[in-house]
């Protein structure tokens, strides 16, 4: 049966994203430059990574950071190498578009070491996110005056964009969100640590809600993050978050929404999308209507197509609800080719 709609928050636009230097997505240039494969429509294009990065330690490492890449040439390259820069965002916005993303979520703290560089960095994002899409942004950081910065740069005219995150931690982040009429994803994390069990999270999130309401957000302007720990280290992590979310859609109603980076719970586990699409579909039973994804591997169309009698989804689930004590059974699957 088909179900709501799944809000998605796309995660893919963030400077921390890396790809190996050895691996498909990277090529080997005329003069022994190197450069970024990816799909622009139906052509495969090249963006041309800078000799500053080749030369960096991280590519030393095998590896490198090709959304960072993409706004280092889209602000410093010049000429064709700007171009297919801008090029090649437009064709990652365009992407989760179309795999049904309903909000852009951006974040360059990777981006560079100094703050001013960055507050450049947003701001020409976002209005190139803006131009190459109707979609809302998401700001991203861990820097408010950087939200701030990225929120202001949003259109007003436009949908809300989105504040990426309040917290009890980050109260400031609510009046950003408050005096620029954005939305928030709002996280369960307390004044000074992270929430530990269910009891905990639902706590925080009544205070950090009284915040909210006081400063005149509507419940639907406020998606939900209940905070997703990886089942690889506790295996009530997950139990935890389903509850959680069970029970803020109680409290709250069904005007709220939800946010939670659910391919947290994968860290650390082999055949990590089948586990986020697993827990996204759990999720979405227990009153979840969003979450911060890739489109391109979480999207409402594939929850409702998962085959809740495989033997892949059976042994994930019980991975996810506690029934596989320590994961072995899931483990010993992915291993012999059962999944």
């Amino acid at each position: 049966m088909t179900q709501q709609p799944f809000i998605i928050i796309g995660e893919n636009i963030h400077c921390t994203r890396s790809r190996l230097t050895n691996g498909s997505f990277v090529t080997e240039l005329a003069g022994g430059r190197y450069g970024l494969v990816f799909k622009d429509g139906t052509a495969t294009r090249t963006l041309p990574v800078p000799e500053a990065i080749v030369a960096g330690e991280e590519w030393a490492n095998g590896k490198v950071r090709h959304v960072a890449v993409a706004v280092w040439q889209g602000l410093y390259g010049q000429g064709a190498e700007q171009a297919v820069a801008l090029d090649y965002i437009r064709a990652m916005a365009r992407d989760q578009e179309e795999a049904g993303a309903a909000y852009l979520d951006l974040n360059v703290d990777e981006f560079s070491t100094d703050n001013d560089e960055k507050l450049r960095a947003v701001v020409w994002a976002v209005n190139l996110l803006q131009e190459a899409s109707p979609l809302p942004v998401s700001v991203d950081s861990s820097n408010l005056e950087i939200i701030r910065a990225g929120v202001k740069a949003c259109n007003p005219n436009r949908s809300k964009p989105l504040v990426n995150s309040v917290s009890l931690e980050r109260v400031d982040a609510i009046s950003i969100a408050a005096e620029s009429g954005a939305g928030v994803v709002a996280g369960a994390g307390g004044a000074s640590g992270m929430p530990e069990n269910m009891e905990e999270r639902l706590a925080n999130t009544a205070v950090l809600m009284a915040m909210l309401e006081e400063h005149g957000l509507a419940r639907n302007d406020i998606y939900l993050d209940p905070l997703v720990y990886p089942v690889s280290v506790k295996a009530e992590n997950s139990l935890d978050v389903l509850e959680t979310i069970r029970e803020l859609r109680h409290i709250y109603g069904p005007d709220i929404h939800f946010a939670p980076g659910i391919s947290n719970i994968s860290f650390g586990l082999p055949k990590r999308p089948l586990i986020n699409q697993v827990f996204a579909r759990l999720c979405r039973e227990h009153g979840c209507d969003g979450g911060i994804v890739d489109p391109r591997q979480i999207n409402g169309s594939l929850l409702d197509s998962l085959d809740t009698e495989s033997i892949a989804y059976r042994l994930t689930a019980d991975l996810l609800l506690g029934r596989d004590e320590y994961g072995m059974e899931y483990i010993s699957a992915t291993r012999d080719g059962t999944i």
